[in-house]
């Protein structure tokens, strides 16, 4: 028999004194302090659940299903039964007395779950006579956890939970609720989502349209002792694990005065500190500074062989205390420092970035402070050579396009693949080093379907690469046996298949971060001049006269008014890109022009302004 038919069969009244435990109940033994605890429960919250059983032929009710209830009413004294709306006691009459047997032996293995509904008011009702968790788990037979998961719900307001128990929105729903603040915004938010699919951080946020979560990044840089200790409140959503900040405004001022103490503590001795709320500096700012990097910090043999051995340490997550900042005092001195004469002419940003993690962007020298810098050979170099796009009323154009610009670092890139093919180990250490860190866009190789440009987009000659930067992918992967390729190609042996890896490593290689790309320059010295040497149609013909005339006499150390150096003049563009490519190209024409050994070496290591 189902349980369904004793939820159908009538309910009759009855007094106490008319109701007995009839022999068929199933239950026997009971705990003395469970009847006591479910007592009250009832007294609290009422009769949850009817009890069962027959009339038998003294007129009287035999209970088959419901023996710890009936021995929990009758531990109650009349004005404990009259308040619970127990005067007459609910009962399920069974038709017969076979009816009854089958209600008996179903009891313990068919019992009607409460709603959640009903089973949160009902924990709420006996947490609210001063009945602990552990009582009400017990009287109910559930876990602690259950318990505490309900009564985080008791105190919702009671449309709430009428919605929940109407099936007009989910547990999960009314769970929601929870971290409301206001009721009467609350009742504002049930009416609009009763009956209705909508997600749980929707409603969060309608509950809370001010509040911001713990995860924001200006929450993890203040921190939640100071906010709370500067009297912002939190609320907790206890089922999602998330804890909200509701004084916006407390927050952002504490995000502002942390932000300017750090960036007054970081910036001194540093020309100028710039801080922002913002979560970056925009490219557009800092690409109209010049920027100056730290001077190389240079670690003696026993140095560097101990930072390896403290790597490898914090890599493999055994690395104490000690180890730890001995390791990040290695760090900052193989990273070099700024010195007190860049400091002296450049400045600092300051932010906080996603993660909400103090971020420092140096060092930059503003267009004003420029010529002081160069004055004090601070900034050298492309940095000291190019016009600043705000000064084009007063430096000159650079003479190198946009186009024959873009060459050029596809002439670098090219040289530093070149350099790489010399350490295949550095290349597969790389490749590990990228898969295993979230490195984001600053990654060494260019791991995606586009390649990394190393070949100039217009002529190529005087740029000769290592052939293997230059092979053509095998055109049989379209319409045939991949697996029978991928077989044929594995046979070759593992020195080819390694011979391939590093060939298509280097051809991806792009550098990442500008200190991991200085890192990796110093370990294979890429050298530019190695693959490319400047020719009339690579360079010298795409470069105005003026810049030639200027080349001229700087590599043969000629004043303007020098013979040689005035005839150079009056020659046409394309003799004097002619002349130059002698220069550059043949013994004869260095020879016949007296080159010493220095400007042999000035010749052979020259490379346009700002190529790296």
């Amino acid at each position: 028999m189902k349980q369904s038919a004793i939820e159908q069969a009538p309910i009759q009244y009855f007094p106490l004194d008319r109701l007995y435990l009839s022999p068929m109940n199933p239950r026997e033994d009971v705990d003395a302090d469970g009847i006591t605890l479910l007592a009250q429960s009832i007294r609290a919250a009422g009769l949850i659940q009817n009890l069962a059983g027959h009339l038998d032929a003294e007129d009287r009710v035999g209970i088959v299903a419901g023996g710890r209830r009936l021995r929990a009413i009758s531990d109650l004294s009349p004005e404990d039964r009259a308040e619970a709306g127990l005067a007459e006691i609910p009962v399920r009459i069974a038709p017969d007395e076979a009816t009854a047997r089958a209600w008996a032996s179903i009891e313990n293995t068919a019992r009607e779950a409460l709603h959640p509904a009903d089973e949160i008011r009902a924990y709420g009702r006996m947490a609210g006579t001063g009945s602990d968790v552990p009582a009400i788990a017990r009287v109910f037979g559930q876990s602690e956890a259950h318990v505490y998961r309900r009564l985080a719900l008791a105190a919702l307001p009671a449309p709430v939970l009428d919605a929940l128990k109407a099936g007009e929105i989910t547990l999960e729903i009314a769970r929601c609720f929870t971290v409301a603040q206001d009721e009467a915004l609350a009742l504002d938010v049930l009416a609009e989502v009763r009956g209705k699919d909508v997600s749980a951080w929707r409603i969060k946020q309608a509950l809370q349209p001010e509040a911001i979560q713990s995860t924001d990044r200006r929450a993890i840089y203040v921190g939640l002792d100071a906010y709370q200790g500067a009297g912002g409140t939190l609320t907790r959503d206890l089922f999602a694990d998330e804890v909200f900040l509701a004084d916006v405004a407390l927050l952002d001022q504490l995000f502002a005065e942390k932000l300017a103490m750090d960036a007054e503590l970081i910036g001194q001795g540093w020309k100028w500190v710039e801080t922002t709320e913002d979560q970056s500096i925009p490219y557009e700012v800092t690409s109209k500074l010049d920027r100056l990097y730290r001077v190389e910090g240079e670690l003696t043999e026993e140095e560097a062989e101990r930072y390896d051995e403290l790597a490898e340490l914090a890599e493999a997550e055994v690395l104490d205390e000690a180890g730890q900042a001995e390791l990040e005092a290695l760090e900052t001195l193989a990273q070099g420092a700024f010195t007190e004469d860049q400091k002296a002419h450049a400045g600092l940003f300051i932010f906080v970035n996603r993660e909400g993690e103090l971020t420092v962007q140096a060092a930059f020298v503003r267009v004003e402070d420029r010529d002081a810098a160069i004055a004090a050979e601070v900034l050298t170099g492309h940095a000291a050579q190019r016009g600043n796009t705000d000064r084009a009323d007063s430096a000159p154009k650079d003479p190198i396009s946009n186009a024959l610009r873009d060459d050029l670092n596809r002439v670098a890139a090219g040289a530093r693949q070149h350099a790489m093919l010399r350490d295949p180990d550095l290349l597969i250490d790389l490749l590990a080093y990228q898969l295993s860190h979230a490195l984001q866009w600053r990654t060494p190789f260019g791991l995606s379907t586009s390649e990394v440009p190393n070949w100039p987009t217009t002529e190529a000659e005087g740029y000769v690469l290592d052939d293997r930067l230059t092979t053509e992918a095998p055109t049989d992967m379209y319409g045939n046996d991949l697996a029978k390729s991928f077989r044929a190609w594995r046979k070759k042996g593992p020195d080819h298949v390694r011979g391939e890896l590093v060939r298509m490593l280097a051809s991806l290689y792009r550098g990442g971060s500008e200190e991991l790309m200085a890192l990796v320059d110093k370990e294979t010295a890429p050298s530019i001049r190695e693959v490319w040497t400047p020719t009339a149609a690579n360079f010298f013909g795409r470069v105005g006269g003026p810049y030639l005339n200027e080349l001229w006499r700087d590599l043969l150390d000629l004043t303007e008014d020098h013979p040689t150096a005035t005839s150079f003049a009056k020659m046409k563009k394309a003799e004097k890109a002619a002349k130059l490519e002698a220069l550059f190209g043949k013994p004869e024409t260095r020879k016949a022009h007296g080159i010493t050994e220095a400007q042999e070496a000035r010749i052979a290591a020259w490379l346009p302004a700002g190529m790296a």
